[in-house]
């Protein structure tokens, strides 16, 4: 009887008793599921009402008024409290679709990993997408892993999803630097060796999980193929932070506890040897030279960055050798309010990073065809992205827009304060 205690943190979400239903309907052992539901709930919506579920010994539900809910490492953090010795456990969100036996495969999966000589093998990534409004028809068809897309300026390291290549030739589960909130499923005790930090908000929950699932002896793989399905739009659905008008401070809070966790940007490691801290099977260290990250310095190593398989390769004679091979690649959006840019004939801007000093760090200029796409911006504002290898962070960003009729036009700067955000 090889029970799975599954984690759900649900908020004000329709698609939470679709979900549930799919769930049971594509397990191959329905009667081995366990449920620890958060069910942040409004009155009003009555689309997730589990009334039918709550004489199911199989389910134990947390009803909590949406007005109480803090968060959703908060929530999960809850739902990590009802565990009770079950063989495996599984973390979703309550927007997900399965395939057929689905609870067998991952199991199989994680078998078949311990066969090969990983003695806590964990599964987890950023799933293939489905459409809600057209399901099965609307689901990717393709594995999918996760990429390092970049630190962003508070400290947290931020993921973007892609098809694994060749992934229909493969037989096995391949390994993973990254872990994915949506999804994971491992062993049961990890329920209880890493819970979430209720002091997370949202944004850095994965990596430190990574990071701490890795310390705790846990190895990361993405499934080589489909089983699980997320919904990644969440249209229709109100989300926490809309409900929330101290979720600002909330988050600030979280992204401050994510960089002491990692002692980025000089704060002074707190957190890093207490309940949410790192493991004793490995170190913080042993995971950068895992993953191809350094937390110090916000830097990625080359084999990270061009996707390939993890662990890094560690060819370094010293760990001062080890740091020299890490660039930092620095990314950001500068937000540009079309009130701000008004002309209608710009040539180019010139968009620059500088440091303290008023020094260039980096500049690439905007073109014509570059900045007719800021202004088809469905968002109502332009998104100035630009990326660049830099060993200084910058203080500072420029826009200084330039037009054909009136030459140079106001000069727009914004402030990048790395290290007194809090």
């Amino acid at each position: 009887m090889s029970k799975i205690f599954i984690q759900i943190a649900s908020y004000r979400d329709p698609q939470l008793i679709p979900t549930l239903k799919d769930m049971m309907a594509n397990a191959k052992k329905p009667k081995n599921l366990v449920f620890s539901i958060a069910r942040q709930f409004s009155e009003t919506d009555g689309f997730d009402n589990l009334d039918e579920f709550r004489n199911d010994k199989r389910f134990k539900i947390l009803d909590i008024p949406y007005q109480d809910a803090k968060g959703v490492c908060w929530a999960r953090n809850l739902t990590q409290q009802l565990y009770d010795g079950e063989t495996y456990t599984m973390q979703i969100d309550s927007h997900m679709r399965f395939v057929k036996d689905w609870d067998d495969i991952l199991i199989k999966m994680i078998k078949g990993l311990q066969k090969d000589g990983y003695k806590k093998p964990l599964l987890t990534g950023y799933v293939p997408s489905f459409d809600p409004d057209n399901d099965p028809a609307g689901r990717a068809s393709d594995a999918w892993r996760m990429a390092f897309d970049r630190f962003i300026p508070e400290g947290a390291v931020f993921f973007l999803p892609e098809t694994i290549p060749g992934w229909r030739e493969m037989k096995k589960p391949v390994t993973a630097r990254f872990y994915s909130a949506h999804f994971c499923f491992t062993l049961g005790e990890f329920s209880t060796e890493v819970q979430h930090n209720p002091e997370y908000y949202f944004h850095g929950e994965e990596i430190s999980i990574a990071a701490r699932a890795y310390t705790c002896g846990y190895d990361l793989f993405h499934p080589h193929i489909p089983v699980v399905y997320h919904e990644y739009t969440r249209k229709g659905r109100t989300k926490q932070w809309d409900d929330d008008k101290t979720w600002g401070d909330k988050n600030k809070h979280s992204h401050l506890t994510n960089r002491k966790l990692f002692g980025m940007d000089g704060e002074t490691q707190e957190g890093h040897d207490g309940p949410y801290g790192f493991g004793t099977v490995r170190t913080l260290r042993d995971y950068e030279k895992y993953s191809g990250l350094l937390f110090e310095r916000r830097a990625i190593d080359k084999h990270c960055l061009d996707k390939q398989y993890p662990p890094s390769p560690y060819n370094f004679e010293t760990e001062e050798e080890w740091k020299d091979s890490f660039a930092t690649i620095y990314k950001h959006c500068i937000d540009v309010g079309y009130t701000s840019v008004p002309e209608k004939d710009y040539d180019f801007w010139v968009v620059a990073f500088h440091n303290a000093k008023d020094e260039t760090l980096f500049r690439k200029d905007a073109d014509k065809n570059e900045i007719a796409g800021f202004m088809r911006d469905p968002d109502g504002y332009c998104k100035v992205w630009r990326e660049f290898q830099t060993t200084e962070l910058p203080t500072y960003w420029v826009v200084w827009p330039h037009s054909e009729s009136k030459g140079w036009c106001d000069r727009l700067t914004g402030q990048l304060n790395h290290n007194n955000v809090s």
